[in-house]
């Protein structure tokens, strides 16, 4: 939907802040080749990701075969997620928010402190009351910061698994996802009400503001009684992007930087936040949309632009 200057800048300007900290928390991830030698004496080459929390992925990795796991997982994520809202499950979904949130804030963390003794502990420590303020206590400002570094935590478990060609099959499908969810069977309109009505945790940027209106209402009320009770029926509107829109271009951008470098990379981020600005420009107010299309074309547009230099 068409937000205020302002807010769009704002959006955009944290959606591509995500998405270079996702390229650093990537890289910071990057794999190590270790000699190991068995009982026997037989010496192996052993890849590396140093991965806290048990997240390191297994060897001699298959990308089709880690794309098809990884299609399946985020359909049964999404079935879990309405049955869980059919019947009602708000704590457990809080708590399975929580402990995602946990994770990836620790991985994220864990990137930055790693070089301390007791580095993931640390970063767990951390993440602990953050993910806890986020889930329980509903702020605004820890949930926005956190988002920049959730998405980061997460795509570093992913992007060891996807090569170009993998994750560009996946952008693909979940954009056809994403257009079917949002403008025929409305399941993204319906999940991100109930995360933000009933659940009161969303997954994605949240930014509530108000129009002019409404910002002179508020002024009057200072000034006169009546206009009081006017000021108390204001509607907040909100600026929101999920948090899917945030993570596969980081996912592309990861895998991209394993594959190309740096500087390809950091492109791929530039055309997912220029095809989201474009998205913006032309959407109406009060409608959604589905970002992923148009992130996925940005992002291969992009890409195309990063083989060529």
């Amino acid at each position: 939907m068409k937000h205020s200057v302002k807010i769009t800048i704002i959006l955009l300007g944290m959606f591509f802040l995500a998405q270079l900290i996702g390229i650093w928390v990537v890289n910071s991830y990057s794999p190590e080749i270790k000699q190991v030698t068995d009982e026997n004496g037989t010496v192996t080459n052993v890849t590396s990701y140093n991965l806290p929390y048990g997240m390191e992925p297994p060897q001699d990795i298959n990308p089709k075969a880690s794309l098809i796991s990884i299609i399946i997982a985020i359909a049964i994520a999404i079935v879990a997620m309405f049955l869980l809202m059919k019947f009602g499950a708000t704590l457990f979904l809080r708590l399975w928010f929580f402990i995602v949130i946990v994770l990836a804030l620790g991985i994220a963390i864990n990137a930055i402190v790693k070089s301390l003794p007791y580095a993931s502990i640390i970063a767990l420590v951390i993440s602990l009351p953050l993910a806890y303020f986020k889930v329980f206590q509903r702020n605004i400002v820890v949930h926005n910061l956190t988002e920049l570094f959730i998405y980061p935590g997460i795509a570093s478990i992913f992007v060891p698994l996807l090569n170009i060609w993998t994750i560009v099959a996946l952008l693909i499908l979940i954009s056809l996802y994403d257009m079917y969810a949002v403008w025929h069977a409305g399941f993204m309109q319906k999940m991100a009400k109930y995360q933000i009505k009933t659940l009161r945790v969303f997954s994605g940027l949240f930014i509530p503001y108000m129009g002019r209106k409404e910002r002179e209402l508020i002024k009057n009320a200072r000034i006169s009684k009546s206009s009081m009770k006017k000021a108390k029926k204001i509607k907040i509107n909100i600026a929101i992007l999920g948090g899917g829109d945030i993570v596969f271009p980081i996912i592309l951008a990861g895998v991209v930087l394993r594959t190309l470098g740096i500087l390809p990379a950091i492109i791929i981020s530039i055309g997912a936040t220029l095809a989201l600005a474009f998205l913006f420009y032309i959407s109406e107010k009060g409608k959604f949309y589905p970002a992923m299309p148009f992130i996925s074309i940005g992002c291969f547009i992009a890409l195309v632009v990063a083989y060529l230099i």
